[in-house]
């Protein structure tokens, strides 16, 4: 379900080259992303776990936006879970 969205990272590379850091592979619709992300934001801001997860993430190093799509994925995995039950 992340991957039809388009919210799971993505090297780029060439052969054993890697360049930069993975991406958002935008692939999908656009307009169920940037929903993903207002969500995420609000999730930020509200939700204690996705806040804790944030953080840790940016601990770990992690940019912002990084961690942000990290938290954008993990709203489609809950998301496909409760549509699974």
């Amino acid at each position: 379900a992340a991957a039809f969205l388009g919210v799971v990272p993505v090297e780029k590379y060439s052969g054993t080259s890697v360049r930069g850091c993975p991406k958002l592979s935008k692939i999908g619709p656009p307009e169920i992303r940037a929903k993903l992300y207002l969500a995420s934001l609000c999730g930020l801001r509200f939700n204690p776990l996705m806040k804790a997860m944030y953080e840790r993430l940016c601990l770990r190093g992690k940019a912002k936006m990084c961690a942000i799509g990290a938290l954008m994925r993990k709203l489609v995995h809950w998301c496909y879970g409760v549509l699974k039950t």
